[in-house]
């Protein structure tokens, strides 16, 4: 369970994403990393002072009413681990974080959220909800944040506010996105869908249409390859843990603004010589836990990729132009981290000059191979 002071801090986040890691693999290790990038927002102020020692607790209460059992302040509405059936009545008009996580909510009707024109952020996480109201969102005029994650849906609810900038919907029973599901959402910047059930032929032709995102995630789900049309904005992509099984020539060639590439615990056995020649701006490039036998093709004329993980594939040969190009004015950026380790190759077979582009010698990770 969260604290008043962590739930503050996670809702609070924006979703940084013009400026991706460009040092440390990708790694989702818990519910919110996807939203602790950023500053705070209105409040930020309070929960500094609040680790300054000028405790939260020390506050008067809102004298508006409070839903039974729930806690209410600062415009902070928390009615978590209650064992909810149904989104509480009298939830103060003036809330901008209201968290319902961890009920056992099944369906949003109409009104559940009449008068709270003023909320920022809701939490919906780990729910029982398969039903969602058509015009459950319509009064939530200025909603940036929505986490639906860890529910029952099987569909992704519709007439989703204008206002939204990030939407997590990840570990649902979603297998289909419809054409223009997303219509009218010009200000989102983030989705997170990955743990839902969808196979390629789930996205309908304009799916997406109409979206300028940053960050997309389709991980844990069921696609054979790179799902066609998604936004041409892109700066991150992430479609690990899928069955993917190659990259074909034109899979990357609308997505020219990709700085971070996830494409690790796939099924890859194949790259296409070309197909990278699309996301010249690359910076990191995950490929770990695939069937390539070989560096892909085409690294040494990415002048601006640092990272790329190839560790526990079935590379048997790293030869001495795999990484670097042969003359030095044409990388921008030297690497800082490239992973060969859990692959059939000798270190010592590997020329040092194979990686004379690599800013620095400890940036090179091999280490033994076992069967």
């Amino acid at each position: 369970m969260f604290s008043r002071r962590s739930l503050l801090l996670l809702l609070l986040s924006v979703c940084s994403l013009t400026a991706p890691s460009l040092t440390l693999p990708f790694e989702q290790r818990g519910f919110w990393d996807f939203a602790m990038d950023g500053e705070g927002g209105d409040l930020s102020t309070v929960m500094m002072r609040d680790e300054e020692g000028s405790a939260m607790e020390e506050l008067p209460p809102d004298v508006s009413i409070c839903p039974f059992g729930c806690q209410c302040q600062l415009n902070v509405v928390q009615c978590s681990d209650l064992s909810l059936t149904a989104v509480p009545r009298d939830i103060p008009r003036d809330t901008k974080l209201l968290d319902l996580q961890n009920n056992r909510i099944t369906e949003l009707k109409e009104n559940d959220f009449k008068g709270l024109t003023n909320l920022y952020a809701l939490s919906l996480v780990n729910n029982k909800i398969s039903k969602v109201h058509p015009q459950a969102f319509t009064p939530l005029r200025h909603l940036k944040k929505l986490y639906f994650s860890r529910n029952l849906l099987t569909v992704v609810p519709k007439n989703l506010p204008p206002s939204l900038v990030e939407l997590r919907i990840h570990e649902n029973r979603i297998k289909k996105v419809a054409e223009g599901t997303f219509s009218g959402l010009g200000s989102m910047n983030c989705i997170e869908m990955g743990g839902n059930p969808i196979q390629n032929s789930g996205f309908e032709p304009g799916a997406f249409k109409g979206l300028k995102l940053n960050y997309l995630r389709i991980s844990e789900a069921k696609l054979t390859g790179i799902p066609k049309d998604l936004p041409d904005s892109l700066h991150e992509l992430h479609l690990d843990n899928n069955q993917i099984q190659a990259i074909e020539l034109e899979d990357l060639s609308h997505y020219k603004h990709l700085y971070r590439l996830g494409l690790g615990f796939n099924h890859i056995r194949m790259i296409e010589n070309g197909s990278l020649s699309y996301v010249a701006n690359l910076r990191e490039l995950h490929l770990e836990n695939n069937r390539l036998t070989r560096v892909p093709r085409g690294l040494p004329d990415m002048k601006y990729l640092q990272v790329v993980y190839l560790h526990s594939n079935n590379i048997s040969r790293v030869a001495i132009n795999d990484f670097c190009p042969q003359g030095f004015s044409m990388k921008r950026s030297f690497y800082n981290g490239i992973s060969l380790f859990g692959n059939p190759v000798n270190y010592w077979e590997v020329q040092p000059a194979t990686f004379r582009c690599v800013g620095d010698r400890l940036a090179i990770q091999f280490g033994n191979y076992k069967k």
